[in-house]
């Protein structure tokens, strides 16, 4: 009876660590509250911070297929910083990388001063925000209406603190249900890469990237993968070394005791991860899988969002089957903001790391030990991070 009662209370302990964590994550930090202001205000009050990106003499290779072309959608401007910087110091061909940056309205000035401010030459970089796709409506996304409902669902248990869990969920599926449910979810940039064919009409390919990734290597060999008429290249998540973050099957992200979830989709399919992808564009136009995408993301509306807990890779997975050509693992390493015991050798071989998961490395609960792989591409004496008090965290 004493050892049941322990039990009980290290599990509450746990449970409580992971919710405290939760709330932690989803909270913007002060430092990136202020440099998003005063990188609005500077926007406003500094003709630099509002020059064109890129000039106007280089904007014809935004669309100009001999480049690498690079997407990156963010309302997080020190994670883009870190993303854009790394992968321009991390290649053999900096001159021949674009960058695209697709932010929200409300972080467009801020993000624009940034990049406008702090020049990556001889690497072009394309701010642009989400209201400034003519093809962005309503009409053409209708994944905006389930966007909306995510959002008052999520306030709905966030905002009387009652999580979409269970009493009987060990402290592992508790924090994937907390992470499914964050904010970051319910933001139109996180369904974005959806659209990729119809935003750059006129490019064949390009590596789309999560930003809370840092790239360690030159990643121009991507495009010369053959993906044998597949779209999306991205690493299989269900072989691997590390057996919690290297273990993702279908059944993990779709609700299989959902008839129209158990009729239509293998539980044992091999998932992959969404953070660094090759897409090839033309590929990608001959197919459905836009189409694909919405039609499940309005059935999970319509069964008030049981067929998958709340999140984009879900419906990646399914409008995707099909679609997928895996590449080598050392192209994308996971898991380095929830597994803490991320074998280091791995992380440092790895072309691209990815912090997926709550701890992020800007984030006060980011792994002390793994954070250095992400600081080393903070210029920590910007006179704007000064200003804002981001400091390198203390090992």
């Amino acid at each position: 009876m004493q050892m049941e009662s322990m039990d009980k209370e290290l599990r509450s302990s746990r449970l409580s660590e992971q919710l405290n964590k939760h709330y932690a994550a989803i909270a913007i930090p002060k430092g990136l509250y202020c440099l998003s202001l005063r990188l609005t205000d500077e926007y406003s009050s500094n003709a630099l911070a509002r020059k064109q990106l890129p000039p106007p003499e280089l904007v014809p290779c935004l669309s100009d297929n001999s480049y690498f072309h690079f997407v990156l959608a963010s309302d997080n401007i020190l994670a883009a910083s870190v993303v854009v910087r790394s992968t321009i110091r991390s290649s053999l061909k900096p001159e021949r990388i674009v960058f695209h940056v697709i932010t929200d309205k409300k972080t467009y000035p801020a993000m624009h001063s940034w990049f406008a401010l702090n020049s990556l030459s001889p690497a072009i970089v394309e701010v642009k925000g989400v209201h400034q796709f003519d093809w962005l409506t309503q009409e053409n996304v209708p994944v905006l209406e389930s966007i909306e409902t995510q959002r008052a669902a999520r306030d709905r248990y966030h905002g009387s603190r009652r999580p979409i869990t269970s009493a009987n969920d060990s402290p592992r599926v508790f924090a994937a249900k907390l992470q499914a449910g964050s904010p970051t979810y319910t933001n139109v940039l996180n369904h974005i890469r959806i659209y990729m064919p119809e935003l750059f009409p006129s490019l064949n390919k390009v590596v789309f990237l999560d930003d809370d990734v840092v790239v360690q290597h030159d990643l121009s060999p991507l495009w010369d993968i053959d993906l044998s008429g597949k779209v999306n290249g991205a690493v299989e998540t269900c072989r691997g070394g590390d057996s919690w973050v290297m273990s993702k099957r279908f059944r993990n992200y779709l609700n299989f005791s959902h008839p129209l979830i158990a009729k239509n989709f293998d539980p044992s399919e091999c998932a992959w991860a969404y953070g660094m992808n090759i897409f090839d564009l033309n590929a990608w136009r001959k197919t459905t899988i836009k189409d694909k995408y919405h039609h499940w993301v309005k059935e999970n509306l319509k069964s008030n969002f049981t067929l998958w807990r709340l999140g984009t890779l879900p419906p990646g997975l399914i409008a995707f089957k099909g679609h997928v050509h895996p590449i080598d693992p050392s192209w994308h390493l996971l898991g380095l903001g929830y597994q803490e015991k991320t074998d280091i050798s791995s992380v440092e071989q790895a072309a691209v790391i990815h912090y997926n998961g709550q701890s992020k490395p800007w984030l006060e609960i980011g792994f002390k030990h793994l954070q250095p792989f992400w600081t080393k591409y903070v210029n920590y004496s910007n006179e704007f991070l000064r200003n804002c008090h981001i400091m390198e965290p203390q090992l």
